[in-house]
């Protein structure tokens, strides 16, 4: 396995444990705030992630490569509103997806095409979870500061998120 990519996988496994952790505290913040819908929505997505990390891990001891298991970063663990939440949220998505094109492009530099194929994958999937991630974020964006709205949308978000997934 060319180091560089090697390197860049064992970053983007950090990537998907770290964003594994912060949807989990995400979850645990909304549990604690009665959100029990939003918060079953970031367990799941903490799940996941860390089925995404160890998709990577796997890919990279099957190539050859050295995995290096991550320290990870202590989540953020307080939000002061359900928007601050999903903005979070997209931001992270965003980030990740920013981390994966860079895995790309430099697979492409190296023509190492087999790791290439394998990150396709990850490129649908980030496509996918941004869509989600907007999505939610809209539909809070309009329901403002209306609690009965914020009671609704906690209610409702799998089958929003569910409806996101199915459209792409």
């Amino acid at each position: 396995m060319n180091k560089t990519i090697e390197v860049l996988l064992n970053d983007q496994i950090k990537y998907e444990a770290n964003a594994s952790m912060h949807y989990m505290a995400m979850a645990s913040w909304a549990d604690e705030k009665g959100y029990n819908g939003i918060a079953e929505f970031f367990y799941k997505q903490s799940e996941e992630e860390r089925v995404h990390m160890i998709k990577l891990i796997k890919f990279v001891n099957e190539r050859g490569g050295n995995v290096v298991i991550p320290a990870l970063e202590k989540p953020k663990a307080s939000f002061d509103s359900l928007g601050e939440l999903f903005a979070d949220f997209l931001k992270s998505e965003m980030f990740v997806t920013e981390q994966i094109n860079h895995v790309i492009y430099e697979c492409l530099n190296k023509k190492d095409y087999n790791v290439h194929n394998f990150m396709q994958w990850y490129v649908t999937e980030q496509l996918e979870e941004e869509a989600v991630a907007r999505t939610l974020l809209d539909k809070l964006n309009i329901i403002g500061d209306d609690k009965s709205g914020h009671y609704m949308f906690d209610r409702d978000i799998n089958t929003i998120a569910t409806a996101v997934d199915t459209e792409e």
